[in-house]
């Protein structure tokens, strides 16, 4: 692991880093905490709102966080299957088809590929236990993932389609939490339920609210760092005592965020 920046601000020390030619991003507190992979959405990269925000929250309740870009995002080369895939889905997007079999196509090459890259860099970080975080493409990254990481304790998921990643989701029995937009107009409501169900874990939890794909609440970033505190042990912070998420801890908002 070759870090390449580091700032603190607000509390919260960013360091950028590389680990092979793959380049991701570090957030951590004054003290060591459990840490929490954060998969971006499609479209997005490890520097996105949706990231920087939730590795605030994450650091402010005494954990870290990762980022790293997934293959053909942030600046990443495109392969040949990234600039066909995209192609088609632009179509499609333009003519108001249905998307599902397109992205799970898609996003599981892009999974087959992220995977490996992810284990790389938990070998260089953390031998865990950790926390998985992610939305839209960052479940279609995580599915696969969890399945095939011991290291994974505990993982917040959603908004995605079943038919490539439901499978897989069956062999998984960490605890989940799920997250489902109820007006979603990508996604329909009975393929995000039918992914929520295949799940295999004893303890999951559906967060279903209202709102269109991209109105995922605020909130629920503050709901995903108490259940990762449920979940991980989080290391005290200071000499008056452990690190908790208090249940009225602030929201900073409830504006929706990108995935």
């Amino acid at each position: 692991m070759n870090f390449t920046s580091d700032a603190t601000v607000n509390g919260v020390r960013t360091r950028d880093f590389t680990v092979g030619d793959v380049p991701g991003v570090l957030w951590s507190g004054p003290e060591p905490g459990p840490l929490v992979l954060l998969g971006h959405g499609g479209g997005n990269d490890r520097h996105s709102p949706a990231m920087s925000g939730r590795a605030q929250r994450l650091v402010d309740g005494g954990f870290r966080a990762v980022s790293i870009d997934a293959p053909g995002h942030g600046g990443r080369p495109l392969t040949p299957v990234d600039e066909r895939d995209r192609a088609i889905m632009a179509r499609a997007m333009a003519a108001g088809e249905p998307l599902g079999d397109i992205v799970g196509r898609y996003n599981a090459d892009i999974a087959r590929r992220a995977v490996p890259e992810w284990r790389a860099v938990l070998d260089a970080l953390d031998p865990g236990p950790v926390g998985y975080f992610g939305l839209n493409m960052g479940t279609a990254i995580g599915i696969p993932l969890i399945a095939a990481e011991p290291r994974i304790a505990a993982a917040v998921l959603g908004m995605f389609w079943p038919e490539t990643v439901a499978a897989t989701a069956r062999t998984i029995t960490v605890p989940i939490e799920f997250d489902l937009q109820w007006d979603d107009e990508n996604i329909p409501r009975e393929e995000g339920l039918a992914l929520f169900d295949a799940f295999g874990s004893a303890e999951k939890s559906l967060h279903a609210n209202s709102g269109r794909h991209k109105e995922v609440p605020r909130f629920e970033a503050d709901s995903a760092v108490r259940f990762f505190a449920r979940h991980l042990p989080v290391r005290p912070l200071s000499s008056a005592g452990p690190a908790t998420v208090p249940q009225g801890s602030p929201t900073r908002g409830s504006r929706a965020i990108p995935q």
